[in-house]
């Protein structure tokens, strides 16, 4: 399974914008590649189409097309445009990032257990009657999660160890030292001087 996050950071909403295009760039790409793309999770900025970070599902049944768009996006990200929601702002550079993951499903399925329990909320009949929803629960940390977005049990369930991956690589972060997190932090620091992708314009053309 390969996992893309993209995030804005602790950047302004225009950064949390250019999520949003990156977002609508990489479905695109994923359509022309013939890669399966699910939304995992979206964290919605204060404006429509605006996003503070998304991760993204990439499946790719004969070839490892996935991986490789996925890896095209991992680094800082820089968008060089004017500002709509600041016209007069004299800044033009805005960055976001993008990192991939790689999950080893057969070895967290072995420290993850599934309970499975009735959908809540819209849906009809179907999701009132069955058992779609899913809990996962990783053992060894007790951190878990519920998802219940898609119609049938099997979808759900790859969706919450997408998701349940993602909870416990955040757990690893904030569990760093204060030395290891200060290296982490350089490390962003001079990435954001060095984009793997440049977009231009309000057509987020990529123009390097």
């Amino acid at each position: 399974m390969i996992l893309l996050q993209l995030s804005a950071g602790q950047g302004p909403i225009e950064c949390c914008y250019a999520v949003g295009l990156a977002l609508k760039t990489i479905e695109k790409q994923c359509r022309e590649n013939n890669i399966n793309l699910n939304l995992v999770e979206a964290i919605s900025a204060a404006k429509q189409g605006c996003f503070k970070s998304a991760i993204v599902q990439l499946d790719s049944e004969q070839d490892d097309s996935a991986k490789q768009l996925a890896e095209s996006w991992q680094g800082a990200l820089l968008w060089v445009c004017q500002s709509k929601f600041r016209p007069k702002h004299k800044r033009k550079n805005w960055f976001f990032s993008g990192q991939m993951y790689e999950v080893n499903e057969a070895k967290l399925d072995n420290t993850v257990k599934f309970q499975t329990c009735r959908a809540s909320g819209a849906g009809g009949q179907h999701v009132n009657t069955t058992d779609s929803a899913v809990r996962a629960v990783h053992t060894e940390t007790g951190i878990s999660v519920r998802v219940e977005s898609e119609r049938s049990q099997h979808a759900n369930k790859r969706l919450a160890k997408a998701l349940l991956f993602q909870k416990l690589e955040e757990s690893k972060l904030q569990q760093m030292t204060q030395q290891e997190k200060a290296r982490w932090q350089q490390h962003w620091d001079v990435q954001r001087g060095n984009p793997v992708k440049t977009f231009k314009g309000e057509r987020f053309v990529l123009s390097n």
